[in-house]
């Protein structure tokens, strides 16, 4: 959970937050970032705020869905699913969720 600052909107301070992940490559291109679930419970906020955050990251192009599979870190150049995925930690692809197109 972070701190939250009075003088500026949960919403804002949790999509820079995700922002800074992404960029610091805590979450890698092709792995998944947390749900509004998850993200609700990490940050204490209501999962409206972080259906907020989710589309503004998709907005953004740093983040794209697989229906009913889940949120993924986007290819930084392309916006969408990158054509290779990385192993990482032990953030691999959910089972289910398609390969990204050749």
């Amino acid at each position: 959970m972070i701190h939250f600052r009075p003088d500026q909107p949960k919403s804002e301070q949790v999509l820079a937050e995700m922002r800074r992940r992404i960029q610091a490559g805590e979450y890698k291109p092709g792995h998944p970032v947390p749900g509004e679930p998850r993200m609700a419970e990490e940050f204490g906020i209501a999962r409206r705020t972080a259906r907020k955050v989710i589309n503004a990251l998709i907005a953004e192009g740093l983040v794209y869905t697989v229906r009913n599979i889940g949120t993924f870190v986007a290819d930084p150049k392309t916006g969408g699913p990158p054509e290779r995925i990385e192993p990482g930690d032990d953030q691999g692809r959910p089972e289910g969720q398609p390969a990204p197109a050749e």
